[in-house]
């Protein structure tokens, strides 16, 4: 009864889990993430997290009309809570605050997160207090719109979608999910067990994740890890249980004694499982990023309570529902079933068989060497969203490149202030060399906003103390310069910029000695968002291998099992990695998913994540087959005929728990948000491929051919 009081104590707590989870993403100790949080408190500028503001269709500023529009949305803004400061072409008549062509302009607003919250909290309030202004503007000007973007808009955005999908990928697999158990067990009671058990384990997980992100913000990507990976688990090692109680049913025992051999055995295959599968996600938490480490947190509480659902609640609550579960049809008929002849196959032609399956394997695992784990280019955000219209139409201005402004704060060494003379004249300095760089179409920084008077320093106070403090620090021994991109540059070529300013001795820069320039900023953001997983992928692999080939050789006291287990696992994941870029990076089939274009990269937590969550799922029928074998090797069958035995008594079982992953994974490749698409169809695959390819016949093939060897050395005095 403890289950269901637990579940029903979850429950309201599990549809709230998403409110106040971290909708960005965060890097822990990088530069560009040092450069964010300087700004908000060594100058506690107002425009710290901007948000953007875009007038599309609406005449430009330079205009009496355009700059009637822009007065009265400055108005209705300063009203809204959170926000501090908008920066207009009012206030610096600067051209790039202004679409090319006289086509419509943008304002950049500041905004202040409230207590406890995050930036992306602001963005429904910042929509609904100019909506009024918005309808206003279309009846004078059919066509126009307002558009909040930016990151901190973006975000909000792919959350909201990200938390659509899920609710209908969870509706669309759900009864899909019912009918393959339906067909699997041929009953009703018996096919409800494993999805119960799957929906309890997603809800006790959500819930969990309420309270946990009360402690430690988390990101809103563990709502969908948990939402795949619990029903996948949950369901997999249900099925597992009732399918052990199920024959112990055929062979006689009594509901008690077949619960008992259902706890005892399929218990101890799925603990076994559940500690490989936790050893991958430990893994995650190497890498510096709040929505790896969330994942891996999700992971985590999924295998806990997958485990713990089907080895203290199905065992029970089969043993009550036994009459209507029944024995189910028998898996081994008189002679031999299909599975049966095909391990007597595998066991005569195991060579053949190798040759035949591991070929294609192969060449599919070959196309990894094409893939480029870094944040795609192009027009990859749903075009549905707000924020993406946003940016269409700041590209249709000629000012796409807002977006991508690289920050960079020169600090002055101690006793220097950087309105001094020779402060300012290195902050004149610097911003001719990124003025002069190809990639850069101007420069922002103090000097910018005095106009015709850059270059006079007395100046400067005369700049309105709370602008000033947008590009100079409290101490005065800090200044900011924002970079913005020419249009059309090469958001890699932007990746190099900050790798050549962060590389450059900032003395031969400025002409100041003991002067250091920290480079933020989106493109910032990427290059350090890249190089904490790329950095971190060989540390992960190495681990899970090692962490992985320790869990199995304590659980079958053997070097050969653990070391085929893990060729096999590189074999899925290397296979699912080349079809990941087949069809996203290549583009053979991509329109089946709903995307019209190839790109260019795959998401860099698409790799780590995808390698630790297959590594773990593959071991699940690994150990589901293994177990059978050792166990009929145990009772004294040979060779051929534990294979046999083990093949045919699993196969089955493997096939309908691979088909209820592969169902679920594939519901969340519908949806719109594209790292989403990647992990549901990349699982989906590697689950495939496992399923049908690696454990029935190249396992089985390495199998036969190791011989008595797959138990050396076997149980030592103890």
């Amino acid at each position: 009864m403890a289950w269901p009081v637990l579940l029903a104590l979850a429950l309201p707590y599990a549809f709230r889990a998403e409110e106040s989870l971290d909708v960005s993403t965060r890097l822990v100790g990088a530069e560009s993430t040092a450069v964010e949080e300087a700004l908000a408190t060594r100058f506690h500028s107002p425009l710290a997290h901007p948000l953007i503001l875009v007038l599309d269709g609406v005449p430009s500023p330079e205009t009496a009309e355009g700059l009637e529009a822009t007065d009265t949305l400055v108005g209705l803004l300063k009203d809204v809570p959170g926000v501090r400061r908008t920066l207009s072409y009012k206030d610096t008549r600067s051209p790039l605050l202004v679409g090319a062509h006289l086509r419509g302009s943008y304002l950049i607003v500041g905004v202040e997160p409230p207590p406890g919250g995050h930036v992306e909290d602001l963005v429904p309030s910042l929509r609904k207090a100019v909506a009024p202004e918005a309808a206003r503007l279309r009846e004078r000007y059919p066509g126009a719109a307002l558009l909040v973007t930016g990151a901190p808009a973006i975000n909000y955005d792919l959350w909201r979608s990200s938390m659509v999908e899920a609710r209908r990928a969870e509706a669309r697999s759900l009864p899909l999910t019912l009918g393959l158990l339906l067909l699997a067990f041929g009953s009703l009671v018996a096919a409800a067990v494993p999805l119960v058990v799957g929906v309890s384990a997603v809800t006790l997980v959500l819930g969990a994740v309420f309270f946990l992100n009360r402690v430690h913000p988390l990101s809103i990507l563990i709502v969908n890890v948990a939402s795949m990976l619990g029903l996948s688990l949950g369901i997999d090692y249900a099925l597992l249980t009732v399918s052990r109680f199920r024959e112990a049913l055929r062979a006689g025992a009594s509901a008690e004694g077949a619960a008992e051999e259902a706890r005892k055995h399929a218990g101890a295959t799925v603990l076994t499982s559940g500690v490989a599968v936790i050893v991958g996600f430990l893994a995650l938490f190497l890498v510096p990023l709040n929505e790896l480490r969330s994942c891996a947190l999700g992971g985590l509480l999924v295998v806990f309570f997958a485990v713990a659902l089907s080895k203290t609640l199905v065992p029970p609550l089969l043993r009550v529902l036994a009459q209507r579960i029944g024995p189910g049809r028998a898996t081994v008929r008189k002679g031999m079933g299909a599975w049966e002849r095909w391990a007597c196959f595998v066991s005569a032609h195991p060579a053949p068989v190798l040759l035949v399956t591991l070929v294609p394997l192969l060449l599919l695992a070959s196309e990894t060497r094409r893939l480029s784990p870094r944040i795609p280019e192009g027009h990859w955000l749903p075009e549905g969203l707000e924020s993406t219209r946003g940016i269409r139409a700041l590209e249709a201005m000629g000012r796409g490149g807002i977006v991508q402004v690289v920050r960079v704060v020169l600090e002055f060494p101690e006793g220097t202030q950087a309105l001094s003379e020779e402060g300012w004249a290195a902050v004149e300095r610097l911003s001719e060399r990124l003025q002069g760089d190809d990639r850069v179409a101007s420069v922002q920084f103090l000097g910018s906003l005095l106009g015709e008077r850059s270059n006079d320093l007395a100046a400067v106070s005369l700049i309105p103390g709370e602008m000033k403090r947008a590009y100079l620090s409290d101490e005065g021994d800090a200044v900011l310069l924002e970079a913005v991109p020419r249009e059309g540059v090469d958001p890699r070529q932007l990746l190099g910029l900050v790798s050549a300013l962060r590389g450059k001795d900032a003395s031969s820069w400025t002409g100041l000695s003991g002067t250091r320039l920290r480079v933020g900023g989106l493109p910032a953001f990427d290059l350090d968002y890249e190089g904490a997983v790329a950095g971190r992928l060989p540390w992960i692999v190495g681990l899970v291998v090692l962490g992985s080939f320790c869990a199995l050789f304590r659980s079958f006291r053997s070097v050969l099992i653990p070391l085929k287990a893990v060729a096999l696992n590189l074999l899925s994941v290397g296979a699912a990695f080349g079809a990941l870029v087949l069809v996203f990076q290549r583009g053979f089939g991509l329109r089946l998913l709903g995307l019209t274009h190839p790109l260019d990269g795959v998401f860099p937590i698409v790799p780590p994540l995808v390698f630790c969550t297959v590594f773990g799922l593959s071991m699940d029928y690994e150990v589901f087959l293994v177990s059978r074998v050792r166990e009929a090797r145990l009772s004294g069958r040979s060779e051929v005929e534990a294979l046999a035995e083990g093949l045919g008594r699993t196969a089955g079982l493997i096939t309908s728990a691979a088909s209820v992953m592969v169902t679920v994974f594939l519901a969340f490749t519908l949806g719109d948000e594209i790292i989403v698409k990647m992990l549901g169809f990349t699982l989906a695959t590697a689950v495939f491929l496992d399923a049908t390819l690696v454990r029935t016949a190249v396992g089985p093939a390495l199998l036969r051919l190791a011989g008595r060897w797959n138990w050396w050395p076997g149980d030592r005095p103890r």
